[in-house]
Formats: C-alpha cells, structure tokens, sequence
C-alpha cells in the first residue's frame, strides 16, 4: 500500500474518533439529562485524546513523514499537485497538534466540556460570577495553548489562524474599518428616516409547532436531505457533522418572533448544506473539511439573508406562510412583510440582529477577545466592558449579563478567534452570491418560483466540494476573479436599504 493510502487509512481513524466525540456533544446540547454532565466531560475528553494521540503518533506521522518533511512540511519529490496539496493540509494539522502534549489536550477537553455546561446554567440563572471561575481556567488553558504553538505575530493571531487560516488581525481590522466607514452612516440614515417598518406583526403569537413544520418544508425545498440529517432544539442554534451522510442541526424557537427560528433554521441549513455536500469520497482529509470558517459562514448566511430575506424569496414563500397564520398574516401585503424583515434596528442579541447591525455585534466582540487574549483583562472586568462596548458600537446598554457577557457559548468552548469569521462571512458571501446570479440564469426568478437547488447545486461545485485545496483568499478569487474587499458587502447593504427605508 502506498505511503498516502496508509496516511488515508489512519486518518479516517482521527476523524472518526472525532465523529464520536462530536456525537456526545451534540446529545450534550440536546438530549442528556442534567445530571450527566460529569462522566460526559470524562468521555468527550477520552475521545479527543485518543484522536489527538493518534494524529501525533507513529501510524500517521510514519507515511506523513514519507511524503513531506515533518519540520517544514514541503511535500517530497514525486508528487502530484492534487496530492502535494493535500500532504501540505494534513501536515498543517499534525504540527499544530503535535504542538499540544496529551496531558494538555485532555485537560482541555474536559474543562470546556463542563465549562460549556456551567455556562448554560449560568446564563439561565443570569449569574456571571457562577461562570466566572472556569472561564478563568479556560482562558489560562488557552494562554498555554498559545505558549505551546508560539507567537509569530500576536497571540490572538494563533487563535484566529485556527479558525480562519491565513488571517491576521491587523487584515481583519483593515476589512472591518472599512466596513465600519460606510455602515455606520447608513444605521444612523436609517434610525433618522422615521420609517416604520411595521415589525412588530413578527411579534404576534405564532404557534411553534407550525413554525418548526414551515421551517422544515424550507429546508427540504433547500435541498437539505433529512434521510441523512434532522433538525432538533437546543439552547444555541449550531450545525454538526460526523460524516456527510450524518449532518444534523438545531435551532430555538420564541413564540412572539416569528423570524428567530426561520432565520436559524435557514441559516443552520445553510451549514448543513455545505456539510452535506462535501466529497465523502475524502472523508477523514482535508479535502472533506471546510475552506474555514469564514466561508463556511458565508454559506448559512447567504442563504439566511441573501435569500431568506429577499423579495424574490418571499414572493413565493409569504402565501404560503399566510396560510399557515392567516390570523396574523392574511390581511398583510407582500411589501409589507417584505420591510418587517428586513427591519433595522439596534439589539442587545447577536443571534437575532438584523444583517446589517449584527456586523457591530462582531466588531465588539472581536475588540473584547483581543483585550482577553493580548492584554490579559481580567475577567471580572468582563461584564462592564461588554456593556461599554454594546453602548459605544450599537448604542444600547444590556439590563443583565445574559443579554450581555453571556448570551454568546464560544468562550465555554475556547472558541477565542471565531467570532470575526461570521463577519468575514459577510464579506465572502455577497461577491460568491453576485457570482452566482451571473452565471445562473434567472437566478430571482427561480427563487420566485421556489427552485433553490439551482443555486444549492451552483454552491456544490463552487464550494462545498473544494474542500481545503484552496485557502479562503485563493477561493474567493476563482470564484470572483477579485480579491475580498468590504465594498461588494456594503454595495449590497446600502442599495437594499436605500430602498426600504426610502433614503
């Protein structure tokens, strides 16, 4: 057997160890009962220590090391292009991981496992100080993490590499400044047009069982396939995928906001397309794993915003809905509706900002982690920081620490350096959205009509089955022909919204 069907073989092992691991967390955030959580933060962390021990070890650095140099990762002689790509991917993720001692790696598992669990209590109780202690624990784990992987530019960067490969904070910075340039004057444009959009209709009482079943319907008509997937409730909306036949997500419902849960289940749908529509030919590679998470981000929230709420969209789907609701829909034109959900409007909770403002949620956030991470805040100064930032960026001020500090899961989890990627996915989905509609023919009226595997199936190809022979730059340049830059996001923002609230 050849050096790189060995490496294959064995990695397939890492990722399927990962599947389980990931599988006890999704039942962790649905189904398990309260008391579990002790044993289930032993067994998630036994799990990724036997993945990570197994990525580290002989059976995987053996071929790898046949086929690059284990200190530099240049591909050996002899190689294809396809295969030095993919021998280069696998050796990123074995110098990062080799980095770690398994000591480490188990005693990171383990916190952030009963971590994510004390948040959730925390947030419900609205108490930070119950978070308090192990966010102090997962921060310092994150501190040696950071040690172990060594600062080339700032510790944040190590973080933000992670999730976003090829990024850095001062790019990121450069990106959201010109972002800010131009949003910031058209929220203040719009907040001053005195035009009422007649949001509150989204507040009415809407059953939650027909909500669920509408939103399943759009799934479907989305292309995701429930044989091989299925939707259930949690506290935090999230995606997750064992396999491309195994990908599964959640989403949270609120009676009195009707758009909360069609926008989390078309945004979840969107992950789960990608998911879904990964080569499992590679499965256990690079080549099934996402570009990053910024373009994964991309995909949730083209199809959350680019599509879920424009007109085209909601020319086919509001008689539907009307008749789903008729007490509170049927005597609401299709205009109407069309401007309550696009309604914006400064608010205290990420998951549910309208896309424009959402963008400041993540500025802030950003701004925080980076006092976290490269000026060591003290935690206890985290809740009125949150607060002054909330105020400075969006002009609202949090009541409690649960629509503050902790209405977000990630730091639970250690996830320092995620959350600039959704504001990047912005900024990648409207030039890959532009693109499509150039190259589909029709592509508004086929939405109109209720046809979305079209574009489903554009984002396959384009996308979805690239995998990570591409980094996020190169991808968004062989779709596009350009390089990222903030003006397509902000065209976009301020055509719409100069019509909608008749600027």
């Amino acid at each position: 057997m050849k050096p790189i069907e060995i490496l294959r073989k064995e990695l397939k092992i890492v990722t399927d160890l990962r599947g389980a691991s990931s599988l006890l967390q999704w039942d962790q955030e649905t189904y398990m009962p309260a008391g579990a959580g002790a044993i289930r933060a032993e067994q998630i962390a036994l799990l990724d220590t036997l993945s990570h021990e197994h990525l580290v070890g002989d059976l995987v650095s053996g071929p790898l090391g046949e086929l690059v140099d284990l200190d530099t990762g240049e591909p050996k002689w002899g190689l294809s292009d396809e295969e030095s790509r993919l021998v280069r991917e696998i050796w990123k993720d074995y110098h990062r991981a080799i980095a770690l001692p398994k000591e480490f790696v188990e005693e990171y598992s383990q916190t952030t496992s009963m971590a994510q669990q004390i948040w959730a209590q925390a947030r419900k109780e609205n108490n930070f100080t119950k978070f308090a202690p192990i966010l102090e624990k997962v921060i310092k784990l994150k501190f040696r993490e950071i040690d172990y992987l060594g600062v080339k530019t700032t510790p944040y960067d190590i973080l933000l590499d992670y999730f976003e490969p090829g990024m850095t904070s001062a790019y990121v910075t450069v990106l959201f400044d010109a972002v800010k340039e131009r949003l910031i004057p058209l929220v203040q444009k719009i907040a001053a047009s005195g035009v009422d959009t007649g949001v509150e209709l989204l507040r009415r009482d809407y059953d939650v069982d027909k909500q669920w079943d509408f939103g399943v319907k759009i799934l479907e008509d989305m292309g995701y396939d429930l044989n091989i997937g299925r939707q259930d409730k949690s506290a935090h909306p999230f995606t997750t995928s064992f396999h491309p036949t195994d990908v599964r997500i959640t989403t949270r419902f609120n009676k009195n906001n009707l758009l909360s849960a069609l926008s989390s289940t078309i945004h979840e749908g969107g992950h789960a397309l990608y998911e879904q529509g990964m080569d499992p030919e590679w499965y256990g590679t690079p080549f099934c794993d996402a570009v990053s998470y910024g373009i994964h981000e991309s995909q949730s929230r083209l199809w959350e915003n680019l599509v879920g709420l424009s007109k085209p969209f909601w020319s086919y789907y509001f008689p539907r809905l009307q008749k789903v609701f008729p007490e509170n829909l049927s005597n609401i034109s299709l205009d109407d509706f069309y401007r309550a959900v696009n309604t914006i409007e400064p608010s205290l909770i990420r998951v549910e900002a309208d896309e424009a403002t959402y963008n400041l949620h993540i500025m802030l956030r950003f701004e925080v982690e980076k006092l976290i991470i490269n000026d060591r805040i003290p935690v206890a100064e985290l809740p009125e920081l949150w607060n002054d930032k909330m105020e400075e960026y969006l002009g609202v001020r949090p009541g409690t620490d649960a629509e503050g500090v902790l209405q977000d899961v990630h730091w639970s989890f250690g996830g320092f350096g995620y959350f600039p990627t959704y504001a990047l996915g912005n900024l990648y989905n409207v030039p890959i959205f532009n693109q499509a509609q150039n190259e589909i023919e029709d592509l508004d009226i086929k939405i109109a009509s209720g046809n979305l595997i079209e574009l489903r199936n554009w984002l396959g190809e384009k996308v979805h089955r690239v995998g990570r022979r591409r980094t996020a730059a190169e991808l968004i340049v062989d779709i596009t022909g350009k390089k990222l830059s903030a003006n397509p996001f902000m065209d976009y923002l301020e055509d719409k919204y100069k019509e909608v609230y008749l600027l």
